[in-house]
């Protein structure tokens, strides 16, 4: 049987939209320095970014298997709609209460969003699924590096009060999925997945193994994140540049991505995701110990180290899991995720308690870690099957 051929607009709209989906997913850690200078604890402001990750992301699993089941076309667009709305009010709310609810409700609209847009990603990409998944996951790579880069100056010029603007990019792109999302006939659905207990029974080990890894790994990157333009603000960086130099990690993680997918179909999956998450601990590393511009190639050496193996999960979790695809993006891009956001939270204890500096050299160690724990993942493909 030839497959299509891949319907590359509706690839790039979908891109598109995980682009600005995920550029509200950096919303608040962004926001966080401008929370704590009103006089927000570090540690109730880790806990927002925490609040948002445990809807965002940890329900990630189950939106991919109920998708899995039957696919929701309007859990795209209503979806974006949703988080952007909600998220933009962030700036105007008086009440922490309020505020800590209003972002765990805007965390439904990505967790409904993402293993639906990737199964649909999938669903339209004919022979080249490996390709065009990199593709889909590298734009929203790119939207976490563009949210410093827009919301800080923004925010710096026109105060808190202007953050309902915020809301706008959200109901644009609502409308473009709302009018282009891939309508998924009977014919392009998969078979129906095998039950889930049976499903985790016969993979579940590897999926634990692939899903610790995935969480050293983003408790370092959305730590970093938060944290990192508050480490610069201590070595006397201004707000703006200290953006700047978090667009520059991030951006250069998104092109990392991509690299590392690449190399991973060359060399094999487990060799990209060992050695990129080992390479970047030293990077990060020679980051803090030097100055001027040199050590902006550190920190860009180091970005894209640390997320060369983010779509090399997914992959992973995918040939794991063959049958339940959706499930297997959540698990990744949600789950595993979620579970190092949700330590942000601590990590703003953390460095309330020994201070910034040493918090940060605390974070660039864990991707060594989750490097060393890469070992023990299996070579074999298709466990389920």
């Amino acid at each position: 049987m030839i497959e299509a051929a891949p319907k590359k607009g509706r690839i790039l709209s979908l891109s598109l939209a995980h682009l600005m989906n995920d550029w509200y997913m950096n919303y608040i850690q962004t926001l966080l320095p401008f929370l704590i200078a009103g006089g927000m604890a570090v540690s109730k402001g880790a806990f927002l970014v925490s609040a948002f990750t445990i809807t965002s992301s940890l329900l990630q699993p189950v939106a991919g298997y109920l998708v899995d089941q039957r696919n929701q076309r309007w859990l795209v667009y209503v979806g974006t709609l949703w988080m952007g709305v909600l998220l933009s009010l962030v700036g105007v709310l008086s009440s922490y209460p309020l505020m800590v609810f209003l972002v765990t409700l805007a965390g439904l609209g990505t967790a409904a969003f993402h293993p639906q847009a990737s199964a649909m990603v999938t669903a339209v990409s004919g022979r080249k699924k490996g390709f065009f998944q990199a593709v889909f996951i590298t734009f929203g790579n790119i939207g976490w590096a563009l949210t410093p880069l827009v919301v800080v100056p923004f925010t710096q010029e026109y105060g808190m009060e202007s953050t309902p603007y915020f809301a706008l990019p959200g109901v644009l792109v609502a409308l473009l999925l709302w009018g282009t999302a891939p309508r998924l006939s009977a014919g392009s659905r998969r078979p129906s997945p095998p039950p889930l207990w049976d499903t985790l029974r016969r993979a579940g080990w590897e999926l634990v193994k692939v899903v610790s890894v995935v969480a050293l790994r983003s408790l370092s990157y959305f730590s970093l994140v938060a944290f990192l333009p508050l480490y610069l603000q201590h070595r006397d960086v201004s707000l703006v540049h200290g953006g700047r130099l978090l667009f520059l990690m991030l951006f250069m993680g998104a092109m990392g991505g991509l690299g590392g997918g690449f190399l991973s179909d060359r060399f094999g999956r487990k060799p990209v995701i060992v050695g990129s998450l080992v390479l970047s601990t030293p990077l990060f590393f020679l980051f803090l110990r030097t100055d001027g511009p040199v050590s902006w190639l550190f920190l860009a050496l180091g970005g894209a180290a640390l997320l060369a193996s983010f779509s090399v999960t997914v992959v992973v979790a995918q040939e794991i899991i063959s049958r339940n695809a959706a499930m297997a993006a959540g698990l990744m891009l949600g789950f595993g995720i979620g579970i190092g956001g949700l330590g942000v939270g601590l990590m703003g204890l953390l460095v309330e308690r020994i201070g910034i500096d040493k918090a940060i050299g605390l974070l660039i160690s864990l991707p060594l870690a989750a490097g060393l724990l890469g070992l023990s993942l299996g070579k074999r493909k298709g466990v389920e099957e």
